[in-house]
């Protein structure tokens, strides 16, 4: 007994100390050793990483231990939840948003952490984009997105229809495309078969992915030319879609319904100006009546309203004593884009070129917002309300279809020649037939078909293509709105240009 009691006395006084060493004991030990702590190398790992949509993340963390070399196990969290166990983490941005992320690396004594963010977004935020067409009417959309500061401007996607939307073939032949209520909505004529009719493609702006898509089956005479949408979602609303042979049908963008017009019920030029300040209801159309040769006007969706001498004219009243136009052939009209400081304390402005059957050419500055007129023609001067005579144009070398853009900051009409910028000064004594060449585009063959604007008016971009080339034979140029210099150059990056739109944010 007393042997079997020295033996248990024993054994707890080895177990008390044992315990007494375990909890006194230095914590950076384990056991006979130190304990092997981790260290994340700040420099390998970011806080807050940024990708675009569909791109490729690659993190590869240098972790550097203490006293030894023990195994490691990583975590990756996204969102709180286990992404991956790999040492590297790859991550692909399958969708647009921002996630709290975390690492976590151990090894058998303990563990370490490493916050982070991730953001993917857009990559198509804001930004020139063209719509195009090969000799077989297939179709591409092309993204260049405005460059920060110091950055290089270049071409995103060359086919972000196709990049985005891997299952889906967009119809042939595309004939226009705007950027209206979070969507971009692309037309297309279709070649005429079975499985290829006209359609109307909703995109996400962002994303670019196909979210509606309207075909138009119905219709035989439906093959769009000009989608008469504004920026701005005025839901319930009815638009006017001009097509190949003056008619228009009307679309309601909510409902994405094709229907034969109520109001346009003639055949109008292939001309049409949208105008909106990408906010509230504010919009208005102007388009050009062949049969009475007359502009007309829907102002937030009322109208159609007739250029004339009495306010809110209507067609059957808008005869030759009363209609200013009175049966001119329309050479061309076009929006006088304005800055946003512009647009402050001026009425939106429409230059509208006219002529009559014996030739007589008559130009007007429009002032839609109250239908005032700056008239001047070879003859007399019409009546004049109030503002500043404008210089004649004598021969008028553009027509509804050429390509032109004017602007208020240099009172100038950019117009296409061929592979020429033209520009006219439309505000002073020049003709029209005397304008200056501002640049020339790419080679000889070249053929202008688009122009667009910056924000501050200081540079144009100058879609073109080379005919005699194949496959993607369509650049855009970018110059320098005054003097004409060539500030970019990128070729091949497109088809024909067909449209060409500046996305905003």
């Amino acid at each position: 007994m007393t042997l079997r009691k020295n033996i248990t006395t024993i054994l707890f006084a080895a177990l008390a100390a044992c315990m007494l060493t375990a909890c006194f004991s230095d914590d950076t030990t384990n056991g006979d050793r130190p304990l092997c702590e981790i260290t994340i190398d700040e420099a390998s790992v970011k806080t807050v990483y940024n990708i675009y949509k569909n791109e490729t993340l690659t993190i590869t963390p240098v972790c550097s231990q203490t006293n030894g070399n023990l195994p490691l196990t990583y975590t990756w969290e996204v969102g709180q939840e286990v992404y991956s166990h790999e040492p590297q983490l790859t991550f692909v941005g399958k969708e647009l948003g921002s996630w709290q992320c975390r690492l976590i690396v151990e090894n058998e004594d303990g563990k370490t952490f490493f916050p982070f963010k991730l953001n993917v977004n857009s990559p198509y935020e804001e930004g020139i984009t063209i719509l195009s067409c090969d000799p077989q009417g297939k179709p591409m959309l092309s993204f260049m997105q405005e460059p920060e500061d110091g950055q290089k401007a270049e071409f995103y996607d060359y086919d972000c229809f196709a990049i985005n939307n891997p299952d889906e073939h967009m119809a042939s032949y595309p004939a226009d495309i705007v950027q209206s209520g979070g969507s971009l909505i692309i037309a297309c004529q279709g070649a005429g078969t079975a499985s290829d009719v006209p359609t109307i493609y909703y995109l996400n702006e962002k994303t670019m992915v196909t979210e509606n898509i309207v075909t138009v089956k119905e219709f035989p005479d439906f093959k769009p030319t000009i989608l008469g949408i504004p920026s701005m979602d005025a839901s319930g609303v009815a638009y006017p879609i001009l097509c190949e042979n003056g008619n228009t049908y009307e679309f309601s963008t909510t409902e994405g319904a094709i229907v034969k017009p109520t109001k346009l019920k003639y055949t109008y030029a292939q001309n049409m100006i949208v105008r909106d300040n990408g906010t509230g209801n504010n919009y208005e159309l102007l388009l050009w009546d062949n049969e009475i040769g007359g502009l007309l006007q829907i102002y937030n969706g009322y109208g159609p309203y007739y250029c004339s001498k009495t306010y809110h004219l209507t067609r059957e009243k808008c005869n030759g004593t009363e209609n200013y136009f009175d049966g001119r052939t329309l050479c061309k009209m076009v929006l006088v884009r304005m800055t946003d400081e512009q647009a402050k304390t001026n009425d939106p402005q429409a230059l509208v070129i006219a002529k009559t059957a014996t030739g007589l050419v008559q130009k007007v500055v429009v002032n839609t917002s109250f239908w005032k007129y700056n008239f001047d023609t070879a003859e007399t001067v019409l009546a004049d309300n109030g503002g500043v005579k404008m210089a004649n144009i004598n021969t008028c070398p553009v027509s509804e279809t050429t390509p032109a853009i004017a602007n208020m900051t240099y009172y100038s009409m950019l117009y296409a020649d061929g592979n020429k910028v033209m520009r006219w000064n439309y505000t002073t004594s020049q003709l029209m037939n005397k304008a200056d060449v501002l640049q020339t585009i790419g080679s000889d063959n070249a053929v202008i078909t688009g122009f667009e604007l910056s924000a501050d008016h200081k540079k144009t971009y100058v879609a073109f293509y080379e005919p005699s080339q194949q496959g993607k034979n369509g650049s855009l140029w970018i110059i320098d709105t005054d003097k004409g210099t060539i500030l970019e150059k990128h070729d091949n990056i497109a088809y024909r240009p067909v449209r060409m739109i500046y996305k905003k944010k």
